[in-house]
């Protein structure tokens, strides 16, 4: 007779993993959507980032305009997020 504390246990092992696979797949699917925008991005703080940031601190740009892209360090952490996300994909792919 199948131990049936075994056959639970792995029953459970199986559902929990079925989740946070789709998860992750549904995670990487929007990760890999967004990287033309964070190149994009990037593209933006390496060139005309900062003439839109004397812009800003010279009151040029209207109060209510959203502009954390104009903080000093949005995207400058982004960029390194993007990086550990980049490390962990590789040390998870060698597993």
């Amino acid at each position: 007779m199948a131990d049936i504390e075994r056959i639970s246990r792995m029953e459970d092992i199986l559902d929990q993993t079925s989740e946070a696979f789709g998860a992750l797949l549904a995670a990487l699917e929007k990760y890999e959507a967004s990287l033309d925008g964070y190149k994009e991005l990037c593209r933006y703080y390496a060139g005309d980032w900062l003439s839109d940031y004397e812009d800003d601190e010279k009151g040029r740009l209207p109060k209510d305009l959203k502009r954390g892209v104009l903080s000093q360090d949005a995207v400058f952490d982004l960029m390194a997020e993007y990086r550990s996300i980049k490390e962990e994909l590789s040390r998870l792919s060698e597993i």
